[in-house]
C-alpha cells in the first residue's frame, strides 16, 4: 500500500501547536480535578455505608445488595449521615427503628426530631425521601435491600453516557503520544471502556449476590489506572518532552 508523504510533522503531543496544547491541557486539568472530586464523593457516600472510613467490600454490598439485617435509615445514621445529628439523637432514632418505627412514637416525639435534624435537606432536595411525611420515613426504616432496580437503571445509563465521553477525549488526546508501542497504546485506550462496563455490570450482579462486590473495586481501580497513565503521559509529552526541540512527525501515520 502506498502512502502520500505527509507534511503534518506537528501531529504529535510534543510538537502540537501551543493553542491546541492549551486546549488539551485545560481539558485534562479540569477532568483530572473532576475525577478526584468524584473519588472523594464516593468515599463520603458509598465509602461510609458500613460506618467506617474507606471503601471496602462491605460498603459495596451495603450499597447495592443491602444490609438485610438493618434498615437503610440505620445504615445511613451510622454512615454517611453520622455527622448530621448528635450521638444520642442517632441512638434514639435507631432504637425506635428497631422497634418497628411505630406511628404513635412518630406523632408524639420523632416528628419533631426529624424536623430539627433532617428535613432541611429531606424536604428540599429532589429524589430523596421527604421526612416531613411518616410514610417516607417508614420506607427507609424497613430492612435495607440496597439500591433499587429503578435507581440502578437511572445511574447506570448516566454513568455509561457521561464517563464514556470523558474517557473518549482522554484517549483521543493520548492517541497523539509518541514513543508508546502500538499495542500498549491500543490496550491503554481500550481498558477504561472495558473496566467501565465491568464496573456498571458489577452493580447489577452485586444486587443479585454480594459475592460479586469485588468486581466493582476491580473495575474502578482498572479504569482509574488506565486513565491516569494516559493523563500523565499526555501532560508529560506536551510540556516536558517538547522542550528538547525534536521533531517527532505524524503520530497517527506512524501507528498505521
Amino acid at each position: 500500500m502506498q502512502f502520500t508523504p505527509s507534511n503534518m510533522t506537528w501531529l504529535n503531543l510534543p510538537n502540537m501547536p501551543a493553542p491546541i496544547k492549551t486546549l488539551f491541557a485545560g481539558y485534562l486539568l479540569v477532568v483530572g480535578v473532576g475525577l478526584m472530586m468524584a473519588g472523594l464523593q464516593i468515599m463520603m457516600t458509598h465509602g461510609m455505608a458500613d460506618g467506617k472510613v474507606g471503601l471496602s467490600k462491605n460498603d459495596i454490598v451495603y450499597s447495592y445488595y443491602g444490609d438485610r439485617t438493618h434498615s437503610l435509615l440505620e445504615n445511613k445514621l451510622n454512615g454517611s449521615m453520622k455527622a448530621n445529628a448528635p450521638d444520642e439523637v442517632r441512638a434514639d432514632i435507631i432504637k425506635w427503628v428497631r422497634k418497628g418505627a411505630p406511628k404513635e412514637d412518630w406523632d408524639a416525639h420523632f416528628k419533631a426530631v426529624f424536623v430539627k435534624h433532617c428535613v432541611a435537606c429531606h424536604s428540599a432536595i429532589p429524589n430523596i425521601p421527604n421526612f416531613n411525611h411518616f410514610e417516607e420515613v417508614q420506607k427507609v426504616a424497613a430492612t435495607s435491600d440496597g439500591a433499587s432496580f429503578q435507581s440502578l437503571t437511572r445511574v447506570s445509563h448516566i454513568h455509561l453516557f457521561g464517563i464514556s465521553f470523558i474517557f473518549f477525549f482522554i484517549s483521543f488526546i493520548f492517541s497523539f503520544a509518541v514513543g508508546v508501542p502500538r499495542k500498549l497504546k491500543i490496550i491503554a485506550i481500550a481498558f477504561p471502556f472495558g473496566f467501565l462496563i465491568l464496573d456498571i455490570l458489577s452493580w447489577w450482579l452485586t444486587k443479585l449476590s454480594p459475592s460479586f462486590a469485588y468486581l466493582t473495586i476491580i473495575g474502578g481501580i482498572g479504569y482509574s489506572l488506565a486513565s491516569t497513565f494516559m493523563w500523565v503521559t499526555s501532560m508529560y509529552q506536551m510540556f516536558i518532552m517538547s522542550r528538547t526541540g525534536k521533531i517527532y512527525g505524524n503520530t497517527w501515520e506512524q501507528d498505521l
